[in-house]
């Protein structure tokens, strides 16, 4: 990378699964030098589906991107020493730990920071009062369930929301406490609750004033917009289409560009509702898309596209992750957040860097993750300044381990 944006910042990760490696990959993508510490032989995530025919898990090597890798026996006090020598090491812009692992014994931020005095700790905990959670027991909690779907079950959505939202808190979280040691030359450690990050989502998004103050519940209402219009309609080769007006400019575009603007025109006085405000146009969702319905059923998906581009109207198909990746130019290489990586063990792929783009920096190109243990060596050689005899005995007493 060409002076990126965080070059010269040093931060250790220990960690699993999503939300704590999502933020080490966000500064590394950014520049940052993130060295992820496994067991070796790999954490508890390592072989998590989707696996590559070589077995390598699709998974791991997604969240672990541009990191350096390395592997220490982290069960014997030897591999605890590395390890610790590692998230103490000198320097401005290093001592840095990231976990959202159980952090007591050696782990803890009391016996970290004796190596250490102005160590900076960022760590996930499931709940505020350190009982643990994952993303599935806090989401089924939050609410989104049971607005989700069209009837009284509780409908589950498969994206980890709670866990990525997590991991940029904890990038932010990580900044932010570095840019306080900075000034204050002091350490700290900060901690982030994995269900507080859903609940000051669902207070942030209104939800929670709304029982409050109208006490209101939001009902599920399939795949319709509340409180605006908005929802999917089907097109003549099966496919869908979402189709949303927020602002009147929106509003108003839908109905030049399907030639419907006349009989939209009518529901209001009909219905009795302001079709100029969001309220209005929600009020009137029902007689809206039964004018609209016969319109998307009577156009394939592509003279959909063909009648919206550049008409204004906001819009989207529904594409599974295959259509995105062979459909949508977004997702090739024609968008600079993308670039072709060979990754270690599975060939091949597309793989996305940083979403940020900075006006002075070159947005980074996306890079592969390592394989696991592949810097255990340079690392303690560079960070740690061991020479080659050295880490040559600890890999002779299975203390640490390079690629494998």
């Amino acid at each position: 990378m060409t002076n990126p944006i965080l070059q010269g910042l040093r931060v250790v990760e220990v960690s699993a699964f999503i939300a704590a490696p999502i933020g080490g990959m966000t500064l590394a993508q950014m520049g940052a030098e993130v060295i992820r510490i496994d067991p070796i032989g790999g954490n508890i995530d390592y072989r998590r589906w989707p696996l590559a025919p070589s077995g390598t898990s699709l998974y791991w090597a997604s969240l672990n991107k541009r990191k350096r890798s390395v592997a220490l026996a982290l069960n014997t006090p030897e591999g605890r020493e590395i390890a610790r020598a590692l998230i103490a090491a000198p320097g401005e812009d290093a001592g840095i730990l990231l976990t959202n692992l159980p952090a007591s014994g050696w782990m803890s931020f009391d016996e970290l920071r004796k190596s250490r005095e102005d160590l900076i700790m960022l760590r996930l905990t499931g709940n505020h009062d350190g009982t643990g959670a994952v993303d599935y027991t806090v989401n089924c909690a939050s609410g989104f369930p049971m607005a989700t779907g069209r009837g009284e079950e509780p409908v589950n959505h498969v994206l980890p929301a709670w866990d990525i939202a997590a991991g940029l808190y904890l990038s932010t979280g990580l900044l932010a406490a570095e840019r306080a040691r900075r000034r204050d030359g002091q350490g700290r450690e900060v901690t982030l609750a994995l269900s507080d990050v859903m609940l000051a989502s669902v207070g942030n998004l209104g939800y929670l004033a709304d029982v409050a103050v109208n006490g209101t519940v939001r009902p599920p209402m399939g795949n319709e917009l509340y409180g605006a219009l908005g929802r999917d309609f089907q097109t003549a080769d099966g496919r869908r289409a979402m189709l949303v007006a927020i602002s009147g400019r929106q509003w108003r575009a839908i109905g030049k560009a399907t030639g419907l603007a006349e009989k939209l025109a009518m529901i209001g006085p009909m219905l009795e509702v302001d079709l100029s405000t969001e309220g209005g146009r929600f009020a009137a969702r029902r007689a809206i898309a039964a004018v609209l319905e016969p319109w998307f059923a009577a156009r394939s998906l592509a003279e959909v596209a063909a009648a919206f581009e550049g008409s204004g109207v906001l819009w989207g198909p529904y594409q599974d992750f295959g259509q995105l990746l062979a459909e949508d130019p977004r997702c090739s290489p024609a968008n600079p957040l993308f670039a072709t990586v060979d990754q270690p063990g599975a060939g091949p792929v597309l793989a996305p860097g940083v979403p940020l783009a900075f006006s002075t920096n070159p947005r980074p190109e996306p890079a592969p993750a390592p394989a696991l243990g592949q810097d255990t060596d340079a690392v303690l050689a560079e960070v740690l300044g061991l020479s080659t005899t050295a880490i040559g005995r600890l890999h002779d007493a299975g203390t640490i381990a390079g690629p494998t």
